[in-house]
């Protein structure tokens, strides 16, 4: 059988440069699953059909499967065969992820069971063909009162006509660049910002503007400066920053409010961790209503598959701007997703699942502090940031981290321009076991200390 067929192509991945050849099968079959070319369910070839193909003995074929069935790749059943295992909280596959941001499960609560619940309530109180129609609108009556009351904490009272609803952060932020500015227009930003404004705004032809920050976020007279040469919006993430972790004060918060209305800019602010905290800062759109544009996710809060976020800007003419941009973009965010949110807003469930996802945070951000003691982030962080010598090499680290079967995100994935800092950012949440998270952690302090030392190749 040829490789080009599809339940052999994985076997391409397969080296024979160096290490046990029945190694090389299992890291191919790894490395197919960590990249979506295999996924669970999907059905492995015949032991003798792989040995054939491969030009080796059967029984090394059959020690490759044994091997991948022990690291819980894959699963069989005598008469059926070998299959993709599923993966779940209980069971790490392939890397161990401290490059994603996302909230780790929540302590005493099963979203599985939340979901099925809900979802049931959901279609016995609603008309299915309602439901699944198209809702042109960005968010009915009743999902802007559920954003309003998850805002309220931050935000304080809002009027409902001042928010709307979209599919996800990353949407609004587009919606909202594409919308205010015009190619071209300058944002300033901190110099390590958030990936998805780079990817965005190099899209949308804006020029990123970095601005010298300092342990509170942005130095006041840097940004005053920067804004008197034309820069017309300024983004940033006031709340645990996105990678370092930093939360600006109150009072910076108000300054960086008085200097932007000064000139006349935009604030966006993008806010996906602010609920986290048990009493949160002020929100720089309750300090500057007039001049800011609120972007508040629940993927960080909540769960990433709700696809939901909440969207809050001056009434009037310029949220019936977004509005339109987001009709034009994506029309609508999804019925299903969005009913399922705003039940758990109204009916409690969602501050459950905060509470308890603040838990599983401030045990897994304990973790983080015992055993990399440098590594800076609040108690609820779900990630922190660890600061490295100028001297080492992301790539070189971010390679030795994968042998150790660790996904890391080093400082230049965040740069505007050339890194200012050196570091890598931790996530904390997807881990999928407290325990997985801890031995992850005793290795990145490991490679912390190792300095600009190469280990030896792991097998």
């Amino acid at each position: 059988m040829a490789l080009d067929d599809p339940s052999l192509r994985w076997l391409k991945r397969v080296s024979r440069d160096e290490g046990p050849i029945y190694l090389a099968v299992v890291a191919a079959l790894e490395a197919a699953i960590r990249d979506g070319e295999l996924t669970p369910g999907d059905r492995l070839p015949p032991q003798r059909t792989v040995a054939a193909v491969l030009g080796v003995d059967f029984t090394t074929v059959t020690r490759a499967y044994g091997a991948a069935r022990s690291r819980g790749l894959v699963e069989g059943t005598v008469g059926r065969g070998t299959f993709i295992r599923g993966r779940s909280a209980e069971d790490e596959v392939g890397l161990v992820d401290l490059s994603m941001n996302l909230p780790p499960q929540p302590e005493g609560l099963s979203l599985a069971n939340l979901l099925r619940d809900t979802t049931r309530a959901v279609l016995e109180r609603t008309d299915v063909a309602t439901l699944m129609a198209y809702h042109p609108d960005a968010g009915s009556t009743a999902q802007r009162l559920a954003g309003a009351t998850w805002l309220a904490p931050v935000l304080g009272e809002i009027a409902t006509d001042r928010l709307l609803l979209a599919p996800g952060a990353q949407t609004a932020l587009a919606v909202t660049l594409s919308t205010l500015l015009k190619q071209g227009a300058g944002v300033i930003c901190e110099p390590l910002t958030y990936p998805g404004l780079i990817a965005v705004a190099r899209r949308l032809g804006l020029k990123l503007i970095a601005c010298p920050v300092d342990d509170e976020g942005f130095q006041p007279d840097a940004l005053a400066r920067r804004l008197s040469e034309g820069a017309a919006a300024v983004y940033c993430v006031p709340t645990m920053q996105n990678p370092t972790a930093v939360t600006m004060s109150l009072a910076r918060r108000r300054e960086i409010a008085r200097i932007v209305h000064h000139a006349d800019a935009w604030i966006i602010e993008d806010d996906p961790y602010s609920r986290l905290l048990e009493a949160p800062p002020p929100a720089l759109a309750a300090l500057a209503p007039e001049r800011t544009i609120h972007i508040a996710t629940v993927s960080k809060t909540l769960t990433p598959g709700l696809r939901t976020a909440f969207l809050a800007a001056p009434a009037g003419e310029v949220v019936e701007r977004l509005a339109e941009g987001l009709r034009a973009t994506v029309l609508m965010a999804s019925p299903l997703t969005a009913a399922v949110t705003t039940h758990w807003i109204r009916e409690g469930v969602a501050e459950r699942i905060l509470e308890g996802v603040r838990a599983a945070a401030r045990t897994r951000r304990a973790l983080a502090g015992a055993i990399l003691p440098t590594a800076f982030g609040m108690a609820e962080s779900l990630h922190v940031w660890l600061d490295l010598p100028a001297d080492r090499d992301p790539a070189t680290l971010r390679e030795l981290a994968r042998r150790r079967g660790l996904a890391l995100v080093t400082a230049d994935a965040f740069a505007v321009g050339q890194p200012t800092r050196n570091g890598v950012r931790i996530s904390l949440g997807a881990a999928g076991k407290a325990a997985t998270l801890e031995t992850a952690l005793r290795s990145v302090a490991a490679l912390a200390a190792a300095g600009g030392e190469r280990s030896r190749t792991i097998v």
